[in-house]
């Protein structure tokens, strides 16, 4: 899984069947400091996400069985919107 924030959204209104329903969001890539890395991805987003939001995303092969029904034609999905992180710096947390 990869954290990311939320940038943009795509909107296409032609697009595979297995699509239908989904929204597609771009997502910025972010380290563990929320500094961004590599170039923004689009996602998949089922649970509701938007603009601004700190998420999780997982890529791969592994994003296609979101639906327990079929296999869709992505790579990448939202699995969740973060709350807020922790992490240890020289001893504390930040």
């Amino acid at each position: 899984m990869q954290l990311g924030q939320v940038i943009g959204n795509v909107w296409a209104t032609r697009k595979e069947e297995g699509l239908e329903g989904l929204k597609l969001l771009i997502v910025q890539p972010l380290n563990a400091h929320n500094e961004p890395i590599r170039n923004h991805m689009v996602a998949a987003d089922r649970i509701g996400a938007g603009i601004g939001d700190k998420v999780l995303v997982t890529s791969g092969g592994s994003s296609r069985y979101i639906l327990k029904e079929r296999t869709i034609p992505i790579d990448a999905v939202v699995v969740g919107i973060v709350d807020s992180t922790e992490i240890e710096r020289g001893g504390t947390f930040e």
